[in-house]
């Protein structure tokens, strides 16, 4: 390489960038920087990720945007206690019960607040060209023996070999904070090689490498991290000589791996989390650990049904969601039913309910509506109050004061769905007016009952007695009544589509649109006639599959 080239390589590496930052380390321009020279060109400086996560943090919060898309109900005290450790620049430990987003939370700090990097490409430990020593770099440049000065990794010997054969021409791609999340699900078969790395025998037999050369080295968890966040998923289930292994990664920034004489600088920082139970009284976290991940935040399950919902309708995964609708009474019945359920002393609160338990009983619940009536009857997947039977499958909790039996927890379950759902059909009866709840009851006194079911067709578009709009049509009142309050829970629906928009959440599975074929107003038909039945006193009685004048 000439006197020139190597002139060139010293001055980017002295000289202030030529370039204006839309965030962090990153040059305005930046997607048409894709080779080596062209960093070079431009004396490109990379950001640590410290800078990166605090950077861009503080320039939301100037903007007023939302850190963490996706992060519901956290906003008045988990949120603000991250904040202020990214913008301390700590490494974390998130503290709560399962189902309470903590691993979501690592992954949004990864999405949101990292910012695109050059990397050579083809490398998986996210190599920045421009973080090799200088000396080193030109020596690559100018196909010569590097001098290592300090035995430090900088960059893999794939990297290096890249950067000999293709010089300034080297290919990068600028790579996401997305794609820099690395995630470890503690179990016991992790072991210390797969965090810190280890020496490869295989590559000693293919390639020849002498035991201790950089070029036997496999990278672990904590380098293949780099640049980016590393987030550790039930930090007390690894073992202590495991929990050992990042006690240098968190004090200095650095690790070694055995005998190996390299030091390792990953730029990389820790999420953790961990359950109440092993954080506060089985002391499986050893006190150098605890002591060295520098904030413990305390994460907590939605404290408000509203929160709940908006969690519910996000997280939700509706495989066909054009022909499914799910009403905002069942959403919510979900949420009381859920959030109950957290609080109820037959259940154990140490291990808590999660809200996945909200997720895939709404899941079921459009799963439940398919099978029962959509595949067959050919209309849209609108859950009903019948359908509630389905999530006893998805409700996961143990029992505190009685025996832990599925039986006693179908039973309970049973009972916590019968108030939920008493709850929310009272609430809309009680917005009917005496006149027409008094015209209902002299309608059942003449037509007997109203049959429902899974298998009833809203609407059949044939000639039927028993499909919900054909026996609306014989009580005038009770479709009054069912119109009536049709028309409130549309204005609900509405308001829930807004919220979800406002939180940037899609709402295909909440809109109402004109082809329900009649499922909408049978689901709220059931609402209806399940809140006459709990006014007090009370109109109707169920017995079975049909509804009718309470004796």
């Amino acid at each position: 390489m000439s006197s020139k080239m190597e002139d060139a390589v010293r001055r980017s590496y002295s000289a202030k960038p030529k370039y204006g930052e839309l965030m962090p380390g990153v040059p305005e321009d930046y997607k048409q920087l894709k080779t080596l020279g062209d960093l070079l060109k431009i004396n490109y400086k990379h950001a640590s990720v410290e800078a990166q996560l605090r950077g861009n943090l503080v320039a939301k919060l100037k903007k007023g945007e939302h850190p963490y898309p996706g992060i519901i109900g956290y906003e008045d005290d988990v949120i603000p206690a991250i904040n202020r450790a990214i913008l301390s620049g700590h490494d974390l430990l998130l503290v709560g019960q399962i189902g309470q987003a903590k691993t979501k939370m690592a992954e949004a700090m990864a999405h949101n607040l990292l910012s695109p990097i050059p990397v050579v490409r083809g490398t998986v430990t996210s190599d920045i060209p421009t973080t090799i020593p200088e000396d080193q770099l030109v020596a690559l440049l100018s196909e010569s023996e590097i001098v290592r000065t300090q035995p430090e990794f900088s960059v893999s010997p794939e990297c290096e070999d890249i950067i000999r054969k293709d010089k300034l021409e080297t290919k990068i791609d600028w790579i996401s904070g997305k794609d820099r999340f690395k995630y470890i699900l503690s179990t016991p078969d992790i072991s210390v090689k797969d965090l810190v790395g280890q020496i490869d025998a295989i590559k000693i037999a293919k390639k020849g490498v002498e035991l201790y050369s950089i070029e036997s080295y496999s990278a672990g968890q904590l380098l293949q991290a780099r640049h980016g966040i590393l987030c550790i998923d039930e930090l007390p289930v690894l073992d202590p000589r495991k929990q050992v292994s990042l006690l240098s990664v968190l004090q200095e920034g650095k690790f070694t791996t055995g005998a190996y004489p390299v030091v390792f600088k990953p730029d990389v920082k820790i999420v953790a989390t961990a359950n109440p139970i092993d954080y506060t009284h089985s002391g499986k976290i050893i006190e150098p650990l605890f002591d060295r991940l520098r904030s413990h935040v305390d994460t907590h399950y939605p404290k408000t049904v509203p929160d709940e919902m908006m969690i519910i309708v996000q997280e939700s995964k509706i495989a066909d969601p054009q022909n499914a609708m799910l009403p905002v009474f069942i959403v919510q019945a979900i949420a009381k039913i859920v959030q109950t359920a957290r609080t109820h002393s037959d259940i154990n609160q140490d291990k808590g309910v999660s809200v996945r338990m909200s997720v895939h009983s709404t899941e079921l619940m459009v799963g439940e509506a398919e099978r029962t009536r959509s595949i067959t009857l050919g209309v849209k997947a609108i859950p009903r109050f019948c359908d509630f039977s389905c999530i006893h499958q998805s409700s996961k909790f143990e029992l505190a004061e009685m025996e832990d039996t599925r039986e006693n927890r179908r039973n309970l379950l049973n009972i916590i769905v019968e108030a939920a759902l008493k709850e929310i059909s009272l609430e809309y009866v009680q917005k009917l007016s005496p006149d027409n709840i008094a015209k209902v009851k002299s309608e059942f006194a003449k037509n007997k009952a109203f049959q429902v079911s899974q298998t009833l067709a809203g609407s059949s578009g044939k000639k039927s007695d028993s499909d919900y709009e054909s026996q609306l049509s014989r009580f005038p009142g009770l479709r009054q009544a069912v119109n009536e309050t049709a028309g409130t829970i549309k204005e609900e629906q509405k308001q829930l589509v807004e919220q979800a928009k406002r939180l940037g959440i899609r709402t295909d599975v909440i809109a109402i649109s004109p082809e329900l074929n009649g499922e909408f107003t049978a689901s709220v038909a059931e609402v209806v006639l399940e809140g006459l039945r709990h006014i007090q006193p009370p109109l109707l009685d169920r017995k079975d599959n049909s509804y009718g004048l309470a004796q």
